[in-house]
This record gives structure tokens, C-alpha cells and sequence, in this order.
């Protein structure tokens, strides 16, 4: 099951999640209702869209933020032309594609970018390429130990390391079964980390990894039971996440665990997904701050959804990551001459980011040259209660040693801290 087949409820969401947007007027680049008409500015994204999960959401809106910014000056005049291509989940078609938007289209930046494989594919490429990834919904090391790209989530291994880190502190949880993925850079990567971070803390952590393309929910369940585990940390893209909690449903295991999971569930679909069952009972780490968030970048996202997104388009964490990283992105070409746009020019204005700030985020956003970025390591916990969430902590920094090289590079930059 992908969140795609989830949309037949999208009205409803977003009843749930507006806030009041549709009456607010978005706000985006220049902002002066000017349509741009000059030549455009190419900028390419790869997301993993068709596959065992859909990850376009952060495309989604990055493609609403740079239609605003087109109906509103452009880049000074010049206007965007977005060009998203699907992975579909394939190491080859991510390199594929890849090459086509930096060799063929000689785009000047990828911005919005959402995939398990793509990164791990083409990290190579765009250092070799000159070429900068300001990515949305990261999942693999790669994206986070690479020179040429930078996301505005977090990824697994700090949302993993954060679930665990507050089970342990406000529900005493003391031996933490990771649920993730085979994909070496993604499960091993983000579970092993947890495990490092139980065992760090004199606890116990283990791991339990399945195969994306043949997971079979019921021995996961089996072997859950028999990890011996008192908290259970659900680490999946949230379609295959929902088939897991509905085997344990069928079983009824529901109370011999804990529950947590890191972000993919903070989606608006997911509480009725997940039905009554879950109810006060599944805590999800989430990346950035509350999707209903009253400040004026969380008001400002919903509203450029409402008026330039399609309805269908989900309102999740990795859509305000989407929007983040194309509003950081258009900020910096801004400050450029139109006439002297091209890659190198757009790779400097993206490394020069710094400490731009969001009601969206817990923390600062920086860039700056360094051989790995991950400048989102602050997280937030909340619950699903009835047909959405509700907040049970404040932003928390992660408490890992992957992140001790981060926080070395964060202070010679003069980056201020989460």
C-alpha cells in the first residue's frame, strides 16, 4: 500500500491540517504579482514515486513554491522551469535520470529531492558535476556524507536516534527493536545508529530488516515478539509501516510493546489509516515542527499549497522540507545577477546559506563547503490522537556521536546551534 491510494481522503485532511490557510495570500520571491517572461533558470529533482512507497511530496512543493515565485517576479525576471523525474525506486533509473537532468538539461541545481536509492547513486555525479542537491526527503548516508548535497529533513538516522532518545526518557523503554529496511544505507545506517544509542546508555538495542521488495509483515511480526524488545521503533516509509501495524493488529501484540516510529508517519492520512487501534498509543518523531504550526512559514506553506499544489498533494513533514528547501534555494538565486546565472554561480549562493531560520525548523539552516551536511538534527514527538496528532514534547537536539563531526564543522562555521 503507497499514500497515494490514501488520497480518496485528502478532503478531509485537509480539514484537518488547513489551519485557516485558504484565507491567507501566500508569499513567495519577490512578491510583487508580476508573471516572469524571461528566459528560464532550469532546475531538476529526482524523487522515488512509483515503487514501494511514493516519495514526490517534497517535489510537490517545490513545484507549488517556484510556481508562486514565477507568478511573482521570478528570479528577477526570470522564471523557473521545474523538472522532476521518477527513480521508481531503481538504482539504474536514478542514475539514468540523474544524468539526463545534469548532463542533458544542464540544470543549475536540484531542489526538492525525495528517494531511498537516488542519492546513493548519484552523490558521485554531482561532486564530479559541480552540481548542488538541495534535497527534501533524504533516507540514505549518502545524502547526509556528501559534498554536493544537503536536505532539509533530517533523515531516519536522527528521527530514529530522537524516537528512541524520548522512549527512554518518558517511557522507560530499555531494549529498542528497530523496524527499517535491507538497503544497506538506509536500515543498517538509521537501526544501527539506535542501536549504538541504547548501548551507548547501557541498554539494548537490536534490528529487524526487510527486504522493500518482498517483505513478508507477519514473520516481521514473529520475530518481533522474539527479540525479547520492551519498545518497538517502526522506521519504514509510511505505506509499508501501515501494512507492519496492521499485522500486529491482526495478532492483537498491540500492548506487549511500546510504540514509536521516526517521521514517515506524521502524515495527514495515517490516524485514519491506522484506524482506533492506534489511537494514544503510536508516537512519531517528526522532523520539523508540527504540520497545523501557527507561524508564519508553517501559515505561508499551507497557503501556497492551497492556491499552486494540486489537492491531492499531501501536506506532510517532507512537504514543508519541499517548500524550505525551495524557499532557501530562490532566496539565494535572488541575491544573484539574473544575466550571470549559471552552475557555479548557483553552487557558491547555496554554499554561502547561512543560519536562515524557520518556525518550520527547530533549529538553523546553513550549507557552507564541507564533505557531509546535515543541518537538521532537532526533532519533535507527537501522538495520534483521534483523527490527527497532538504535540507530547518540545524540540530536543539528538544525542548522537555521528553527529560529533557536524557539530565540529557547525562551530568553525559559526553556525548558531539547535
Amino acid at each position: 500500500m503507497t499514500r497515494t491510494t490514501l488520497f480518496l481522503a485528502a478532503s478531509t485532511a485537509a480539514i484537518i491540517f488547513s489551519g485557516g490557510s485558504a484565507f491567507a495570500a501566500p508569499a513567495c520571491g519577490l512578491n510583487n504579482g508580476q508573471k516572469a517572461a524571461g528566459e528560464p533558470i532550469k532546475v531538476g529533482a529526482v524523487v522515488g514515486q512509483t515503487g514501494p512507497d511514493d516519495f514526490s511530496s517534497s517535489a510537490d512543493a517545490a513545484r507549488a513554491y517556484f510556481s508562486c515565485v514565477n507568478e511573482n517576479g521570478g528570479i528577477n525576471g526570470r522564471p523557473i522551469e521545474y523538472l522532476v523525474e521518477d527513480d521508481q525506486w531503481n538504482p539504474e533509473v536514478a542514475s539514468q535520470v540523474a544524468t539526463k537532468l545534469v548532463k542533458d538539461e544542464q540544470v543549475v541545481a536540484l531542489v526538492g529531492n525525495g528517494s531511498f536509492v537516488e542519492m546513493g547513486v548519484n552523490a558521485k555525479l554531482y561532486a564530479a558535476e559541480g552540481v548542488m542537491a538541495m534535497a527534501s526527503a533524504c533516507a540514505v548516508a549518502e545524502c547526509f556524507e556528501s559534498s554536493n548535497i544537503v536536505s532539509t529533513n533530517e533523515g531516519p538516522l536522527p528521527s530514529s536516534v530522537g524516537a528512541a532518545q524520548w522512549a527512554v526518557g518518558n517511557l522507560g523503554a530499555k531494549n529498542v527493536v528497530c523496524i527499517g529496511l535491507t538497503i544497506p544505507s538506509v536500515g543498517p545506517y538509521s537501526c544501527g545508529w539506535t542501536e549504538k544509542y541504547m548501548q551507548a546508555k547501557g541498554l539494548a538495542g537490536t534490528s529487524i530488516l526487510l527486504d522493500p521488495a518482498a517483505a513478508d509483515m507477519n514473520a516481521s511480526v514473529l520475530e518481533t515478539v522474539a527479540s525479547g524488545a520492551d519498545t518497538v521503533l517502526v522506521n519504514l516509509p509510511a505505506g509499508m509501516a501501515a501494512a507492519y501495524l496492521k499485522a500486529v493488529e491482526e495478532q492483537n501484540l498491540r500492548d506487549n510493546f511500546k510504540w514509536i516510529s521516526s517521521t514517515p508517519l506524521y502524515d495527514a492520512d495515517v490516524p485514519g489509516m491506522l484506524g482506533a487501534y492506534w489511537d494514544g498509543v503510536m508516537n512519531v518523531n517528526i522532523e520539523l515542527t508540527p504540520i497545523d504550526g501557527t507561524g508564519p512559514d508553517a501559515a505561508n506553506w499551507r497557503a501556497i499549497m492551497d492556491k499552486h499544489a494540486r489537492p491531492e498533494d499531501p501536506r506532510d513533514t517532507f512537504s514543508q522540507s519541499g517548500y524550505l528547501s525551495a524557499r532557501f534555494f530562490v532566496d539565494a538565486l535572488l541575491k544573484l545577477d539574473p544575466a550571470k546565472i549559471d552552475r557555479a554561480a548557483v553552487t557558491e549562493a547555496i554554499q554561502q546559506i547561512k543560519n536562515e531560520t524557520s518556525d518550520l525548523l527547530c533549529g538553523s539552516y546553513y550549507v557552507g563547503k564541507a564533505d557531509r551536511h546535515l543541518p537538521n538534527h532537532a526533532n519533535m514527538m507527537v501522538q495520534i490522537a483521534g483523527n490527527g496528532f497532538k504535540v507530547i514534547s518540545e524540540c530536543a537536539d539528538v544525542d548522537s556521536a555521528y553527529l560529533d563531526p557536524i557539530r565540529a564543522a557547525e562551530k568553525e562555521l559559526g553556525i548558531t546551534p539547535n
